[in-house]
C-alpha cells in the first residue's frame, strides 16, 4: 500500500511515524483542555472529543471520547473500530470530504501541535499479563544461568510462557521511574538485605492491547484471538534483576517487575499494522493445535533502544531487532491465555516478552548486552554501563516500514529516579 496523502502537510514526508495511513489513537491534553481522546496526524494531534461534538463523527450514536481513556469506543468492537477508521480517513484525505478542511475556524480549534500536549496512559489497563516469548532472550538468559544445552525449559517450544503482572504500575511513556527496592541476597552471603536494585534493567517488547473479550469458562482459537486484538503499544517492562534472582523460585517474577511498566502513548490499530504481517518463524516442534496459526499473525516492526545518560544531550544506540524475532504472536499469547477458561476483557495488556534478535547489537535487554554484567558497555559519552544508573533514560522506538511511509508509535521513555527510602527501612 503506497501513502495516502492527507491535506495536512506534515503527514506526507517519508519519515513521518504518523502518515494517514497509520491514525494511531492516544488520550492528550493542553494547557486549555483536560485529558480527552485523540488521534495523531503528521505533527498534530485531531481532537475526537470536539469533532463528536461538532457531529463531524459518530460511533454508534454513543458518545466515547469526551473520557480520558479509549475503553469506551474499544469496547464497542470491531465495526465501530472500522467506521471509526474509515470516517477520520474520508476526513483528513486530500480529495475527501471537507467538511474539516474547508472550516479554517473548527481546524485552529480541533488540531492541536504535539509539541504543545501532554500525553497520557491511552487506555485503562484491565489486566497485565507479560510473556516470556522470544526464543533468542529466552536461550541468552538460560545459557548465563544454566548453560546451553539446558537454557530452554522443557515447555518453551510448546507452550507461550506468561505470570501475571500489575496493571496498577503501567504508565505512559515520559513518566520517572523510581529505582525499587527490595531483597537481594549478595553472592557469597547467607541470608538477603534489603535496599535498592543494583541491577535494574530494561526489556523490550511490544504490548498488544485486546479490545473484545470472551465469557469465562469459554476458549478462543488463534483466529479469533487475532480478531480481538485493538491495536499495539512499544512496551519497556522495566526489570530488577538483583531482585528476581532471590524471589523467582518457585513461582516466577513477582516485585521484580511490578514497580513499573512503561509503554508508548500512541495505540497503533491492527488494521494500520495490516500490511506488515509476517509469518513466526519455522517451528522445532509442532505446536499443539490449538496453537497452530492459520495465517501470518506477526509484524514486521523495526526496534531500537537507545540510552541517555544523566546530563547528556545524546542517547547511545544500544541495540536495534525487529518484532519478527517472536516465537510466539499475540494472538497465540491471546489464545493460550484464555485456553484455560481464562475471561479477558477490553483493556487487557499483554506483553510480548523481551524481544532479541539473534546477533549481541539486536538484544532487547542490558542483562544480555552486557552478558549478566560481565561485558560493560560503552556509551557514546564515554561513560560505562552494565545496567541502569540513577538519571539514566532510557528511549525504546520503533516503526513499521511501508512503501513510502512509515507507521510508527511514538517513543516509549522514562528515567530512572533514586529509590525512595522510608527512614526506618533498616530497622
Amino acid at each position: 500500500m503506497p501513502l495516502l496523502k492527507s491535506w495536512i502537510d506534515s503527514a506526507n514526508t517519508a519519515v513521518c511515524p504518523f502518515p494517514l495511513n497509520n491514525l494511531p489513537y492516544g488520550v492528550f491534553s493542553t494547557d486549555s483542555t483536560p485529558p480527552r481522546c485523540g488521534v495523531a496526524i503528521g505533527d498534530m494531534i485531531l481532537d475526537l472529543s470536539l469533532l463528536e461534538e461538532q457531529r463531524l463523527i459518530e460511533v454508534n450514536y454513543e458518545e466515547v471520547f469526551e473520557v480520558p481513556f479509549w475503553n469506551e469506543f474499544i469496547e464497542l468492537g470491531p465495526r465501530a473500530w472500522a467506521d471509526l477508521r474509515a470516517r477520520l480517513t474520508d476526513l483528513l484525505i486530500e480529495g475527501g470530504d471537507d467538511a474539516l478542511a474547508a472550516n479554517s475556524e473548527l481546524c485552529a480549534r480541533a488540531l492541536v501541535a504535539q509539541k504543545d500536549a501532554t500525553m497520557h496512559l491511552p487506555i485503562v489497563v484491565a489486566e497485565y499479563t507479560d510473556f516470556y516469548a522470544g526464543r533468542n532472550h529466552a536461550f541468552n538468559v538460560g545459557s548465563m544461568f544454566r548453560g546451553p544445552e539446558n537454557a530452554l525449559p522443557p515447555n518453551w517450544l510448546h507452550i507461550p510462557i506468561g505470570y501475571n503482572g500489575r496493571a496498577s504500575t503501567v504508565v505512559v511513556s515520559g513518566t520517572d521511574i523510581h529505582r525499587p527496592l527490595g531483597q537481594l541476597k549478595p553472592a557469597g552471603a547467607e541470608a538477603p538485605v534489603f535496599g535498592p536494585s543494583r541491577r535494574l534493567d530494561i526489556e523490550l517488547e511490544m504490548g498488544a492491547i485486546v479490545g473484545t473479550g470472551n465469557k469465562m469458562g469459554q476458549p478462543v482459537t488463534v483466529a479469533e484471538a487475532d480478531a480481538m486484538i485493538f491495536g499495539y503499544v512499544i512496551l519497556n517492562d522495566w526489570s530488577a534483576r538483583d531482585i528476581q534472582a532471590w524471589e523467582y523460585q518457585p513461582l516466577g517474577p513477582f516485585q521484580a517487575k511490578a514497580f513499573a511498566t512503561s509503554i508508548s502513548p500512541w495505540i497503533v490499530t491492527a488494521a494500520a499494522l495490516g500490511p506488515f504481517r509476517t509469518p513466526t518463524p519455522p517451528r522445532e516442534v509442532e505446536l499443539l493445535p490449538y496453537l497452530q496459526e492459520p495465517a501470518p499473525m506477526l509484524y514486521d516492526i523495526d526496534l531500537e533502544v537507545r540510552l541517555r545518560p544523566a546530563g547528556g544531550t545524546r542517547a547511545t544506540l544500544l541495540s536495534h531487532t525487529n518484532y519478527n524475532e517472536m516465537y510466539y504472536s499475540a494472538a497465540q499469547q491471546l489464545a493460550h491465555h484464555a485456553s484455560s477458561g481464562c475471561e479477558m476483557n477490553t483493556g487487557d495488556l499483554l506483553g510480548s516478552g523481551t524481544i532479541s534478535g539473534p546477533t549481541k547489537d539486536t538484544r532487547g535487554s542490558l542483562l544480555e548486552l552486557s552478558w549478566g554484567g560481565k561485558e560493560p558497555l560503552t556509551l557514546d559519552s564515554g561513560e560505562i554501563r552494565t545496567f541502569l544508573e540513577d538519571g539514566d533514560t532510557a528511549i525504546l522506538s520503533g516503526h513499521a516500514q511501508g512503501d513510502g511511509y512509515r507507521v510508527g508509535f511514538g517513543d516509549c521513555t522514562g528515567t530512572i529516579l533514586p529509590a525512595v527510602t522510608p527512614p526506618d527501612w533498616t530497622k
